[in-house]
């Protein structure tokens, strides 16, 4: 069974991470590197995505997402953000329509 706390102790992870050697990791590393490092490392990932995708191959894909996530979770962690963050707005937005979520965002402006 998939353990569904895998995205809170990963962002728990990074965030004890934040602030220490960079020799020590590789996150306190990328962290150290500054937000240009850690957007270019999504940008990496995210094209490697879709590379993934149109090859085809299922296990390439979950792989490369991995990759995203967990580049986009250090992301959030150089801002002090959480996975809970990004789940609550999927909370959020759970039985919403896309058409009229995407709305609402305008209004906002």
């Amino acid at each position: 069974m998939i353990d569904a706390n895998v995205l809170k102790r990963l962002g728990e992870t990074l965030a004890a991470r934040k602030g220490t050697d960079p020799a020590s990791s590789y996150v306190a590393g990328l962290l150290a590197k500054g937000e240009d490092a850690i957007l270019r490392k999504v940008a990496e990932e995210s094209a490697e995505t879709l590379l993934a995708s149109k090859e085809g191959d299922k296990l390439h894909l979950v792989r490369e997402v991995a990759d995203l996530w967990f580049h986009s979770l250090v992301l959030l962690t150089w801002h002090g953000l959480t996975p809970d963050d990004v789940l609550a707005e999927l909370h959020r937005r759970e039985g919403i329509s896309g058409v009229a979520e995407k709305a609402s965002r305008k209004s906002q402006a």
